[in-house]
């Protein structure tokens, strides 16, 4: 297995589940230190491995950010790599129908721990001089039944693009994925327990319809495909780059 991040401590939030467990498990077998970070306990399956410190937090609070930026230095003496992979539609349906405290929280959701988590950890990556932050967005900013979403993800390629300016001559990379439609298995919480009732099943086929059709690949990617892409703009194969969204949609550029 490639050493690419050997002796780098990596903090990943959303690491229970999906994307960003995969994430935090790849990291580990590349030989980074790792902080596997989410609201669920399921995080803590990860605590069996070697060089991981597993931490629930609830990430739209700053505070909470904060906390865990300082745990992981207390721990590991370091920060060098920050994936933020907090997010995900909670609703999907036509704008018309999202009521005010819906639209704030996908806002809060998809946005914020985002935002929280890179001020948190800038102060311990501008004293070291370097670090690589990667943010997962999506293609969902130009997509069908997910406005509150993609305005949220379209905020996180704004700060993607304006902390790369401010932070580049500093040492610190900042860069961003935009996943497409990705195969995974059910999430053992779901955003939204709530059952679907036919109409809302409906806006939601609309989304994979839609973004199947604007895949040139016409297929869902797998969470290995994007994990792939967040992994190399976290490594220092990627020094030379920063401030992009890279779009991981099969051709889909969002």
């Amino acid at each position: 297995m490639n050493k690419r991040f050997q002796d780098k401590v990596a903090v990943v939030t959303g690491a229970a589940q999906g994307i960003g467990r995969r994430v935090a498990e790849r990291l580990l077998e590349e030989g980074a230190q790792v902080v596997a970070v989410d609201r669920s306990e399921l995080v803590f399956e990860l605590a069996e491995q070697p060089g991981v410190l597993c931490l629930t937090a609830d990430l739209e609070q700053a505070g909470d950010c904060q906390g865990v930026m300082q745990a992981a230095v207390e721990r590991f003496g370091r920060l060098d790599i920050l994936i933020n992979n907090v997010g995900g539609t909670i609703w999907a349906k036509p704008f018309e129908h999202y009521e005010t405290e819906q639209i704030e929280a996908e806002v809060r959701r998809s946005l914020f721990p985002t935002l929280w988590c890179c001020h948190a950890a800038l102060p311990q990556m501008l004293e070291q001089g370097s670090g690589a932050i990667v943010n997962v967005s999506s293609i969902a900013t130009r997509g069908v039944n997910r406005v509150p979403y993609g305005a949220a993800k379209g905020g996180v390629n704004a700060l993607t693009a304006c902390l790369a300016f401010e932070t580049a001559e500093r040492g610190i990379r900042v860069n961003a994925t935009a996943p497409g439609g990705t195969e995974a298995p059910p999430r053992r919480i779901p955003r939204n327990a709530a059952e679907q009732s036919a109409e809302e099943k409906g806006w939601y086929q609309q989304i994979v319809d839609q973004t199947l059709h604007s895949s040139l690949m016409k297929r869902y990617g797998s969470i290995d495909e994007q994990v792939g892409a967040i992994l190399f703009l976290a490594s220092d194969e990627a020094s030379y780059i920063t401030g992009v969204t890279l779009p991981v949609g099969g051709g889909d550029l969002g």
